[in-house]
Order: C-alpha cells, then structure tokens, then sequence
C-alpha cells in the first residue's frame, strides 16, 4: 500500500512544498516582527536617528510606540497567520 498512496498522492508534492515554504516564510516574518531582540535593536536605531535629526520627534514617537506594542503582544493581534 505504500507503493501505491505514494504513486498516488505524487502529484501533490509540489503543493506540499509550497505549503512548506509559505510556513517557512510566515515563520521567519513572525521572528523578525516580534522577536525582542530585533526590537530592541530597532528602538536603539530609532533613538539614535532622533538624535542625529533623521527624524523628527513625532516620527520617532510613533516608530517607538508601534515597537513597544509589538514587543508587549509577543505576536500578531488575535493571534491571527498576520505577516
């Protein structure tokens, strides 16, 4: 029977590997919005662009805010496949 379900599923595998790669990719992009790491690296930048006049303290308040929620929410709102 092993055989034959794997004969028989066979057209299926590039689906299956898109599937994979998608996970892979939704994976990452969740690592990299909410890892605390990155942000806290990213909050660091903002400050250091609020100093140098990159931005202006408007910006750099709601770049920091949009940080802080990230970081407090440890994951997408509602728990949701959101990238």
């Amino acid at each position: 029977m092993g055989l034959f379900s794997g004969l028989v599923t066979w057209p299926r595998a590039p689906v299956r590997g898109v599937v994979w790669i998608a996970e892979q990719l939704h994976d990452e992009a969740h690592r990299q919005l909410y890892d605390p790491g990155v942000i806290q690296q990213r909050l660091e930048e903002v400050a250091e662009q609020r100093e140098s006049g990159e931005l202006t303290e408007e910006e750099a308040a709601r770049q920091e805010d949009e940080l802080v929620r990230r970081l407090m929410a440890g994951g997408p709102p509602g728990g949701g496949l959101e990238v």
